[in-house]
């Protein structure tokens, strides 16, 4: 049974609320940090610390060591966080020095995405438009269609298509408003004639079952008392995976939902190569696009896949033959 958070009750309580709030000052979301240090705080309550003299380093390790950390990614957001939070308290005075010894640990291997094919996302969406209703879930398959076939076809965060609301909607401009997004920044995101349809056709259905929503309603919901939560649309795509037969390559990491946003951005670079689009020239659109701070976080979704490296060999052979007809440099 879940305990409801009681907010922040360790020595350190108004330190944390302070940090958070620097954190968000300089448009930083740190939700997932907020998370690590409030199971921190617990921890710090349960051990019945009530000096900040009483937290050591081997306070800080024991704290790590309780979690059930089974990737060195997760250990090092923990310990990366928690040092934060200290280094911060020491520049603000608060302490004399930063009780976290602790070294990261080493990442043995890096995750490889699942890279949806069009055929696999199709697989994806047939499936999911196959789901049937139920008492919680009117309208079940449709609505997952349509969420997938936007993650996949606009590359977007799972948690920016569950808040979007009927208003972040213009159909007339065919753009979806993307508001105070991963980094508080809002964007607007375009889209063509076919996701055109399948909006138009997702709202018409939901006014023929709920009535005319007002424009504040979510985008995607099953009842009245709000949006789908991303937990529920990551829960509900791994359970439609192991029905979709998808084939995954040695050294692949199995299909996760976020890796339909991996191959929108891979998608789009293939296509521009076979278009003959500079992908140089257009990394800082698809950035903006994406919603990324810079051209550095998009390159982490452009996994090289065997089909981009054809042609990305292609276009290589292209300019190597002009360069060796016109002959060598004087």
């Amino acid at each position: 049974m879940k305990t409801s958070w009681m907010g922040f009750r360790s020595p350190f309580a108004d330190g944390i609320q302070r940090f958070l709030a620097h954190k968000r000052a300089l448009g930083r979301r740190f939700d997932s940090e907020e998370k690590t240090l409030r199971l921190f705080d617990r921890y710090l309550v349960e051990q019945k610390v009530g000096t900040a003299s009483q937290v050591t380093p081997r306070l800080i390790e024991a704290f790590l060591a309780s979690r059930p950390l089974r990737r060195p990614r997760s250990y090092n957001l923990h310990l990366c966080t928690v040092r934060r939070l200290f280094d911060w308290l020491v520049a603000q005075g608060f302490l004399d020095r930063s009780p976290v010894e602790a070294r990261p640990h080493r990442k043995t291997s890096q995750r490889i995405p699942f890279i949806f094919d069009l055929p696999a996302a199709q697989g994806l969406l047939k499936t999911a438009r196959s789901l049937e209703d139920n008492s919680k879930a009117p309208m079940r398959g449709r609505t997952y269609h349509a969420i997938f076939a936007i993650l996949y076809g606009l590359g977007l965060r799972v948690g920016e298509v569950c808040r979007l609301s009927i208003s972040d909607v213009d159909l007339e401009r065919r753009l979806l408003v993307i508001r105070e997004t991963k980094f508080y920044k809002s964007r607007l995101v375009p889209f063509g004639p076919r996701m055109d349809e399948l909006v138009r056709e997702h709202l018409d259905a939901k006014s023929q079952r709920m009535g005319n929503p007002s424009p504040q309603a979510p985008l995607f919901s099953f009842t009245r008392r709000g949006e789908i939560h991303p937990c529920t649309v990551s829960q509900t795509f791994r359970q439609l995976v192991p029905r979709l037969g998808l084939h995954v390559r040695p050294g692949c990491s199995p299909p996760r939902l976020h890796d339909l946003r991996h191959s929108f951005a891979v998608g789009t670079l293939l296509r521009w190569y076979r278009s003959g689009v500079d992908p140089g020239a257009g990394l800082l659109r698809l950035a903006t696009f994406l919603g990324h701070v810079d051209v550095t976080s998009t390159a982490v979704y452009l996994t090289i896949t065997a089909e981009l490296f054809q042609e990305a060999n292609r276009r290589f052979e292209a300019f190597a033959r002009h360069v060796v007809a016109e002959g060598p440099l004087p």
